[in-house]
Parts: structure tokens; C-alpha cells; sequence
């Protein structure tokens, strides 16, 4: 049987030392600000704030925003609400990871000036990365790739879209520093859950004799920017054409976040890179960019999707949004963290349970990279277990697809964790 616990399983801390989460801030933000320094010509006093960062991630403690960092008070004001009163003043590795990376990037684009004001107002310290990634070869063998798409059953072209969209965010993992490709391991496959039957059943096709509301609208709820984002919105394209959704409202960060999360320049880019790549990407950036300038795809930024906070806090405009779609599907790891809470759950604790607080239908294609993990069957956890693969949560060679078509109101499960 399943785990179902009564109550919630506990946060996830980086204070283990070996853990991934404790590896995150002890070496992968040191080494992301150190990247971000060698990239800019920055002047002494962002070098300055940038080493200041560099030293309170070896052993110092969370700190409330500045008033620099936030001249009208609005951020300040909200990252009060979003726990900041609660967690100042202690270890970054002793208040919850997800908290402690979030508060990690904003005080970063602090140190190089993001806010403002001055010359460095504005400016994505990670656009390099995102730029260099669109122009990769390997970002044109996989659009080249799109010309033979058109040959397969329909079927078979959603299917392969679908796939594309979940795995295009491996080349991502640690902001570059590591770089691992999908593959087996043992007697586990790579999907470990897939509830794609489910998924599509909720975006039939026109003509199908399904039933389904009409409008038909998808909420998609961004990751990364590059080679992530491409095979996503070739998705979208692919649903509008296919006539499967009629609106898409695709949400991604107002600022630049978790070294490679999506912007609205970073949506530009991209269908700006399929239309200049020729051949069947360009038929797709310019449906796209028709869509965009009729209405029938929306880009919202909202402040909630950089909070340190999971998504069963969401406020009540974002759940609006949420309870008007026909689905909606949440990319990447960092929203999976988000959709079902940080925490310590056992594997085969059923995703239903642990989304039930979500306002609509609601889907989820991730590659894992940390160590939440919830909606395994009893067979697939012991397979990867028994793998040998030891960090199989962490390495970003499995994956899954999880979907759950029914409203909840909420469930005691998940008003425990809020």
C-alpha cells in the first residue's frame, strides 16, 4: 500500500553535512558567485558586495534585505511575510533549503546591482550562460531534428514533444558545473512515474469525442531558460496547432532567479531562435509569435514565483489563475519542490495527496535533481534502491510525469503543512 501519512514529513534542511542539500550551499553557491564575478567587469563595490556574499555563505547567516537593496520597501515587505521575521540571524544551512536558496539569489542580484539604482540596473548576471546555451550546436541538431517530426503519427509527434519538453532541462544541473545525460541504471528506467494517459486526458484533441471545456486553457509554470524553454514552448505550439488548448498562460520569474529560471527576455529569445533557425523550428517560433501578439498565449510574471515558499501558500490571484485552467503543468525540479513541499516524504506517498490543496487539475514533468520524491510505486522505488545508483534523486538521469485530473478543496494532509 501506499504511504499516506496523517502528517506532514519533515522539511528538508542543508545542515547534514554529505548531503545534496548541504553540497548546494557549501559549493555550488560559492561557486555560482564566483562565476557571476569572473563574468561582469564589475565595479570594486559590486566585486566588494559579491565577495561579502561569498564569505556569509561559508559561515555566516541569513540577513534581511538591505534598504538599498529594495528602495520603495515592497520586496522588503514581502520577504517579512515570506518568513524573513522567522528565519534571521540564523545559519543558512538551519532554516528550510528551499527558504535558504531562494534568499541566496535574491541576495545576489542585490551584490551585482540588480535593483538598483545604477548602471548595473536591470542586467541578468546569468544571461551569458543563457545565451551561450540557445547558440550551442547541440541547440541546432535538436532543432534540425524537428524537421522529421512531421512524418510520425500524431500520436507519436506529441508523444516525442512531450518527452523533449521533460528532459530538455538535464543540461541545466548545477548551473553547467555538471552535465549528465538520461539513461538507465540498474534494473530502474529513467521514467519512473508516468501519468502522460492521464495528462493527455485532460487536453483532448479537437474531434476526438472527448469531452472537455471548451475554451480549453493550460497554465505552464516555467523552469529554465536555453534548451529548456525551446522544448517547451514547441510543446505549446504543438498544443495550439493540434487544436489540444486554446489559451496558454505561461508563467515564468519576474527577475532573474536559480541561475538559469525562465524570464520574459528569456522567452523572446527563444522563439526569436526558432524563427532565425530555419527549416520546421521556424514554422514553430512563428506561430508562436502570431499567438503572442493575438492573446492566445500569455506571459505572466508574477511576484509569487520567486518566493522561498511552496505553491500550497500561493495567494488567492495566483489560485485564480490556477482554478481557471484546464490543467495546469508545472516544469522542473525547483516547482516540484514547490508543488508538493521540501520535505522528507516517503516515495510512494501518492501524488494526489500531496497536491490535493492545488485549486485544479494539476501535472508535473521534472527530472530529478534533489531529494524530494513523492508518487512511486512500491516496485520502482525498490528497483531504484537496489540500482546501486546511490544519488538517484539527485542526478538528473530519471524523470517522471505526474498528473492528477480531480479537485480537492484541500485534505487534512496539506492543511497540516500550511
Amino acid at each position: 500500500m501506499p504511504d499516506t501519512p496523517s502528517v506532514p514529513a519533515p522539511v528538508i534542511l542543508g545542515n547534514e553535512p554529505g548531503s545534496f542539500p548541504h553540497g548546494v550551499l557549501a559549493e555550488r553557491h560559492p561557486a555560482i558567485v564566483r562565476q557571476v564575478r569572473d563574468a561582469f567587469p564589475l565595479d570594486p563595490g559590486r566585486r566588494e558586495a559579491l565577495d561579502a556574499l561569498l564569505a556569509s555563505c561559508a559561515d555566516g547567516v541569513v540577513e534581511p534585505l538591505p534598504a538599498a537593496a529594495d528602495p520603495t520597501g515592497r520586496d522588503r515587505e514581502r520577504w517579512s511575510h515570506w518568513g524573513m521575521d522567522e528565519y534571521a540571524g540564523r545559519s543558512w544551512y538551519d532554516v528550510p533549503w528551499l527558504w535558504a536558496e531562494s534568499h541566496f539569489y535574491r541576495r545576489l542580484l542585490d551584490a551585482v546591482g540588480y535593483f538598483g539604482p545604477g548602471p548595473w540596473q536591470g542586467v541578468d548576471p546569468f544571461r551569458p550562460a543563457k545565451l551561450a546555451e540557445l547558440d550551442a550546436p547541440e541547440t541546432d541538431e535538436e532543432l534540425a531534428a524537428l524537421d522529421g517530426l512531421d512524418e510520425l503519427p500524431a500520436d507519436e509527434r506529441a508523444r516525442a514533444l512531450l518527452h523533449g519538453s521533460l528532459w530538455g532541462n538535464r543540461a541545466d544541473l548545477g548551473f553547467r558545473l555538471s552535465d549528465r545525460g538520461a539513461g538507465p541504471r540498474g534494473e530502474a528506467e529513467p521514467l519512473v512515474a508516468d501519468d502522460s494517459d492521464t495528462l493527455w486526458s485532460l487536453l483532448p484533441a479537437r474531434g476526438t469525442g472527448a469531452a472537455r471545456q471548451d475554451p480549453a486553457t493550460l497554465c505552464l509554470v516555467a523552469d529554465n531558460a536555453g534548451r529548456e524553454l525551446v522544448p517547451d514552448l514547441l510543446l505549446v505550439s504543438h498544443l495550439l496547432a493540434e487544436g489540444r488548448v486554446d489559451r496558454v498562460v505561461l508563467h515564468v520569474k519576474p527577475y532573474p532567479y536559480y541561475v538559469s529560471d525562465a524570464t520574459p527576455t528569456d522567452v523572446l529569445d527563444a522563439v526569436r531562435r526558432l524563427v532565425a533557425a530555419g527549416g520546421a523550428a521556424a514554422g514553430h517560433g512563428e506561430r508562436l509569435w502570431t499567438a503572442l501578439s493575438d492573446g492566445r498565449v500569455v506571459v505572466r510574471a508574477h511576484p509569487f514565483s520567486c518566493a522561498p515558499l511552496p505553491y500550497a501558500d500561493m495567494p488567492g490571484d495566483l489560485r485564480e489563475d490556477f482554478a481557471a485552467a484546464t490543467v495546469t503543468v508545472l516544469k522542473g525540479d525547483l516547482n516540484y519542490r514547490r508543488l508538493v513541499g521540501d520535505r522528507w516524504w516517503p516515495p510512494t506517498t501518492p501524488f494526489a495527496d500531496v497536491t490535493a490543496y492545488f485549486p485544479g487539475p494539476v501535472a508535473a514533468l521534472r527530472t530529478l535533481k534533489s531529494d524530494v520524491v513523492t508518487g512511486l510505486d512500491a516496485k520502482t522505488e525498490a528497483a531504484l534502491e537496489a540500482s546501486g545508483e546511490r544519488h538517484w534523486r539527485t542526478s538528473g538521469t530519471h524523470a517522471l510525469i505526474q498528473a492528477s485530473g480531480e479537485k480537492f478543496p484541500h485534505s487534512g494532509l496539506i492543511h497540516a503543512m500550511v
